[in-house]
């Protein structure tokens, strides 16, 4: 991606050197389709995140692996959200020294979370520069919407450093979104199109199977600014629900939608979750009110430790590359999920929609380009895929867009290290082993249809619309389908679905066995990343969803 340099350091130097730098590896170039507007008045307010230090990490993640582990005794003992809260709140040690510090620049203007260890504080650019030393706040523009953000890294002092994981709102930007549609050449005749009725065809959903227990709920995040429409839901339930029971608006919207015309990828997310999990309770969570400086996704996991009541399923079409995010945000962000999961949420991600990407390390090495939160061993990563023939429900092959890939940051988790090793040994073709990493944690968990679907947006239907924003959604759908069926049998919710899936080997699930997808366009593979092998592979996963052999799989559970 091309950038505008804004800061003439390069962030290449060990830890050592940056100390004070919480974020010594953030990128703090901003990308070229942001337009430089100019320096922000000292006067204007600012609102930024301070992550604090939490306690007792590793049992949190400890005790995520007891409670989604289906043969362990504690499988599916969630935690409360005050459980939670007392397990992994700051120290008391901790809270007094951010505190004061803050207080000592006249910052006392903060709300904090249930869980304490985020403070949201508003200040001015000329105080958050003192307190931050080496920011330098700026105001961009893209699409007529502007943020503020710093150009240059900054720093905390040193008595405060061992307290912190990280200050929101001095880098990260809102995402452009995946790439939710593409171009199609097809020859002369009819093209099926990706419907609800396609879709339960394939997967084998039957008309009855909608949900009815009245304690279960889901949901979609929106980190752009964008909405959807409740006129255009309705007109879609109305062309495309009409043989199955659904609800035809939204139960919950937390924050403010937006005006103007409804967005794309906002209306594919909530029609096609409220479609396959029908008639279930559906939440959107969406800007709340997005001051310039704060960072959209962010928002909404500091919501997340806010929030007593939440949906069960939560999915999500977000993706940033893992190496323009720091390690300290990303370490903390996998905490955020893991607190999720032992709430008994299940996060899904999109993979992306670069295959396996590319990043230049020098004028003739490339690498591939791992996706994160899709790269987080802590969340349930979806691809995507295409019917062999786009005329025809027939069986499915690999979407040479479906993100993919192994991670540089985070280690392979204990639950996939078998079935990653088996891909790795097999006989398929495997890229140079100079382009990924074979012991990070590896991606997509399984996979949906993404190619070339219907959704109606402002009123109109738009087909051809593609990528693992749409089989995201559709994953999110079925396993509410079945969330709501354990709950009516007595059973806790799915939560973090991974120790699981991988425990099942495939076996529910449509094995997708043919296609690669996209690589580095260059002498050594050719534009081509990883290929579809039988089992579990880095395109498609454990394959897509035989909708009642998952469900008997996970009532079994």
């Amino acid at each position: 991606m091309d950038r505008i340099l804004v800061f003439s350091f390069l962030l290449i130097f060990s830890p050592s050197v940056w100390s004070g730098y919480l974020e010594y590896d953030q990128d703090v170039l901003i990308p070229q389709d942001w337009s430089h507007v100019g320096r922000v008045d000292p006067t204007e307010e600012l609102e930024l995140t301070f992550a604090l230090k939490q306690q007792n990490v590793q049992l949190l993640e400890e005790k995520l692996r007891l409670v989604s582990d289906p043969d362990s005794a504690q499988y599916g003992k969630y935690l409360s959200l005050e459980e939670v809260a007392s397990l992994v709140h700051p120290a008391e040690p901790t809270q007094k020294v951010v505190h004061y510090w803050l207080q000592s620049h006249g910052i006392t203007n903060c709300l904090t979370v249930h869980t304490q260890d985020f403070l949201q504080c508003t200040t001015t650019a000329e105080v958050a520069e003192r307190l931050l030393p080496g920011s330098r706040f700026h105001r961009y523009m893209r699409n007529g919407h502007s943020v503020v953000r710093s150009s240059a890294p900054y720093s905390v002092d040193d008595d405060v450093h061992r307290h912190l994981d990280f200050v929101g709102g001095l880098h990260r930007l809102p995402p452009k979104g995946l790439d939710v549609k593409k171009k199609r050449h097809f020859k002369a005749g009819f093209h099926l199109g990706v419907t609800p009725y396609i879709l339960r065809t394939r997967y084998n959903l039957t008309d009855a199977d909608v949900g009815s227990a009245e304690n279960n709920s889901q949901a979609v995040a929106q980190f752009l600014e964008q909405y959807y429409n409740p006129t255009d839901l309705a007109e879609f339930m109305s062309l495309y629900g009409k043989s199955f029971k659904h609800r035809s608006q939204v139960d919950r919207v937390v924050g403010t939608q937006g005006t103007g015309k409804a967005g794309l990828e906002a209306s594919l997310d909530v029609e096609y979750i409220m479609s396959t999990g029908a008639n279930i309770s559906t939440w959107v969570f969406t800007n709340p009110g997005r001051h310039e400086s704060q960072e959209p996704f962010l928002q909404w996991m500091v919501l997340l430790s806010n929030m007593t009541d939440l949906p069960w399923v939560h999915t999500i079409s977000y993706g940033d590359d893992e190496d323009s995010l720091s390690t300290a945000y990303m370490r903390r962000i996998n905490t955020e999920f893991m607190k999720a999961g032992v709430r008994g949420l299940s996060l899904l991600f999109a993979s992306g929609d670069s295959g396996a990407g590319c990043r230049q390390l020098s004028k003739d090495q490339n690498c591939f380009r791992p996706s994160f939160p899709a790269s987080s061993p802590y969340v349930t990563t979806v691809g995507g895929t295409s019917f062999k023939n786009p005329f025809k429900v027939t069986y499915e092959v690999t979407d040479y867009i479906s993100g993919g890939g192994f991670s540089n940051v985070f280690e392979m988790p204990d639950y996939q290290v078998s079935a990653v090793n088996a891909y790795l040994n097999s006989s398929v073709k495997l890229p140079p082993q100079s382009y990924y990493n074979t012991s990070g944690r590896a991606y997509p968990d399984m996979a949906a249809l993404s190619d070339n679907y219907w959704v109606v947006v402002n009123r109109v239907p738009i087909p051809w619309v593609s990528g693992t924003s749409a089989s995201t959604p559709v994953v999110g759908g079925m396993l509410s389908l079945i969330n709501g069926q354990r709950l009516q049998q007595g059973l806790p919710t799915l939560g973090f679905l991974n120790p699981l899936l991988y425990k099942l080997k495939g076996q529910p699930l449509f094995d997708v066995t043919e296609g690669c997808h996209l690589g580095c366009l260059d002498e050594q593979v050719q534009g081509q990343g990883f290929c579809a092998a039988p089992s579990w592979d880095p395109v498609t996963g454990w394959g897509t969803p035989d909708y009642p052999a998952l469900l008997k799989a996970l009532l079994n559970k």
